[in-house]
């Protein structure tokens, strides 16, 4: 096991990160069933109860990960701290062997024996906690060369597993298996208000930039006695029946994680007063409907 531990520390000479590949966890999906023995479920760890969890965190877990397997940990070393360069306080650095319960997603296959190395906080009298026999989601990539080893996404990425959370992330992971994933949103390029005919009535259109450049718009229509309504648009044609993006879907992600909270000024088509005032608002009523884009995971 010793070996092994220096093996896997060298192999990036401390906590093993995912590099950011640019390539989605929904490159390739694998799944096997969820039917393995469900003892040894973790639900006193410091590490916090997965049901904490925001959609944010969930997806941004499942877009940075290669590889989403629940395992069950049958041993485990301490790594000293003079190796683990990086290491917060409060926390140790542990590798740890396991076995794969499920894989729910994997470009390649997985092998029934994993080892990777984690982060996870000192218990109450400063001792590492002791996982064996837990069960954890691990959000990871593979080591290039080194069959069995994987490197987490981040140090910590390792939740504590149960049935409720496995049904959830197995829901976002089908979110984001498909090729109309939009891209993240970066700014507000363009603001064009336009009045119309009628008193009350107006369109405030938002062309929104990507971090692939893909073209995607926002539109608010206000007419008379009723609601603004708005929706939004990933193409180059802007659809004037485009509708708002459910929560917790990729399309609400991407808008209430990327857009800016004001709109900036240089973004505007037409020059300052009423109609940028307008604007404003009606960018407000997005933001509004979007809610806020919680983490509680950096």
């Amino acid at each position: 096991m010793a070996a092994a531990l220096l093996a896997l520390s060298a192999t990036a000479g401390g906590p093993v990160l995912a590099q950011d590949s640019g390539a989605p966890a929904a490159a390739a999906r694998a799944a096997q069933g969820s039917n393995m023995p469900q003892n040894g479920t973790a639900t006193t760890l410091p590490s916090g109860p997965a049901g904490r969890l925001t959609y944010a965190d969930v997806a941004g877990l499942v877009e940075a990960a290669r590889i989403v397997a629940v395992v069950e940990v049958r041993r485990q070393a301490e790594v000293g701290r003079a190796r683990a360069p990086g290491l917060a306080p409060g926390q140790t650095r542990l590798y740890l062997e396991a076995d794969t319960q499920a894989l729910l997603a994997a470009p390649v296959p997985v092998g029934e024996e994993l080892s990777f190395l984690a982060d996870m906080p000192l218990t109450e009298k400063g001792r590492a906690p002791k996982l064996r026999r837990q069960r954890f989601v691990i959000f990871a990539d593979a080591v290039p060369g080194r069959a069995g080893q994987l490197q987490l996404v981040k140090p910590d990425a390792m939740i504590p597993a149960d049935p409720a959370f496995e049904a959830r992330l197995r829901n976002v992971i089908g979110q984001f298996s498909g090729g109309d994933v939009p891209p993240p949103v970066t700014g507000v390029r363009h603001v064009l208000y336009t009045p119309g005919n009628l008193a009350g009535e107006s369109e405030t259109q938002m062309f929104v930039e990507t971090k692939t450049g893909l073209p995607a718009s926002i539109s608010v229509v206000r007419r008379p006695n009723m609601a603004p309504q708005w929706g939004v648009s990933w193409s180059e044609i802007i659809d004037q029946s485009a509708t708002a993006p459910a929560p917790d879907t990729p399309g609400w992600l991407r808008l209430a994680c990327g857009l800016p909270r004001e709109l900036p000024n240089d973004a505007f088509l037409t020059p300052p007063g009423s109609d940028r005032q307008r604007a404003r608002a009606d960018y407000q009523v997005v933001l509004d409907a979007l809610g806020p884009c919680t983490r509680t995971r950096s």
